[in-house]
């Protein structure tokens, strides 16, 4: 039987970037090479069963929805394709976070969904993006692997947990207390927990997906006023970054409240790195122990 093919659809980042100085890599470009020669000038890869795709060529702070739309729909019609063992997506950190979590939230994939990423651009004195790459490919090639994952810097995340934690090193990610899936050790995959499985955050009847979804942070000496300004704009969700488990000033919390009575999704989340807000008897507005911006994507899909 021949060996399936792996298919990498690129998006752009800085695994992407260029520089006019080798050295530099921090004022670099994002998104300027394309999927094909980034994955065509790696050795370890030549004789693997490849296609590329150039999904989008974008500095991933600038991602949008409509980027996202386009992955759901290549990434639908690659996985539905049975000679597909995987799919690789090359992505920024930036909101590679985010990224993930939609795409697994709309795709429940059973076979494996890998993003990968970079901190150096390609033109670096010692790029990271070709290994990550490799690493990613061995992961998507996993018979038993499913779900979404990201992998940088040898450690796989599961995407519902993955949070960038850090601006500028090589291994700037972190899964939090529930920790890695695994670890990518010379091209064999080590695993430490289960692959991710399909989530059920909240019982989901008839889900009213909404266009416009913002964040707000609670925040010593916060006011109403940010809220105020985005109902009066039309905003149908806010997520409200909380203190500790779930806690709002008080200045905000009535503003809330108004915003959730005039028919605005209100949703908390901690704006703490690890852990989740529990929620309490008699709470007014309802939380999640995700972190803020899935929280946005959950409210955006209609959670």
């Amino acid at each position: 039987m021949a060996q399936r093919k792996i298919v990498v659809l690129g998006t752009g980042g800085t695994l992407a970037g260029t520089s006019s100085r080798p050295g530099d890599n921090v004022g670099y470009t994002a998104a300027q090479v394309g999927i094909a020669d980034l994955v065509g000038a790696i050795p370890l890869l030549r004789g693997v069963p490849i296609e590329t795709e150039q999904v989008a060529q974008v500095d991933s702070k600038d991602m949008t929805r409509g980027v996202w739309d386009k992955l759901e729909d290549r990434c639908k019609h690659h996985l539905g394709r049975e000679e597909v063992a995987g799919i690789v997506i090359t992505h920024g950190t930036d909101t590679i976070e985010e990224t993930a979590f939609y795409l697994q939230e709309v795709l429940s994939p059973q076979k494996p969904v890998v993003l990968t990423c970079a901190m150096r651009p390609a033109t670096s004195l010692s790029p990271d993006g070709p290994q990550n790459i490799v690493d990613a490919v061995a992961v998507a090639t996993q018979e038993e692997a499913c779900g979404v994952v990201v992998v940088c810097a040898g450690v796989i995340h599961d995407s519902r947990d993955v949070m960038k934690v850090h601006h500028y090193r090589l291994d700037p990610f972190s899964s939090g207390d529930a920790g890695p899936i695994g670890y990518v050790e010379e091209g064999e995959v080590r695993l430490v927990r289960n692959w991710p499985g399909d989530w059920i955050l909240y019982t989901r009847t008839a889900p009213v997906p909404l266009q416009r979804v913002e964040i707000v942070f609670s925040h010593a000496g916060a006011s109403r006023d940010h809220v105020d300004a985005l109902v009066r704009s039309g905003v149908q969700g806010i997520v409200v970054a909380t203190t500790g488990n779930g806690t709002v000033h008080r200045e905000l919390m009535p503003a809330l409240l108004d915003a959730q009575k005039q028919g605005v999704k209100v949703l908390r989340a901690s704006r703490c790195a690890e852990g989740g807000v529990i929620a309490q008897p008699g709470d007014e507005l309802p939380s999640t122990n995700l972190s803020p911006v899935k929280a946005r994507i959950l409210l955006l899909l209609g959670g």
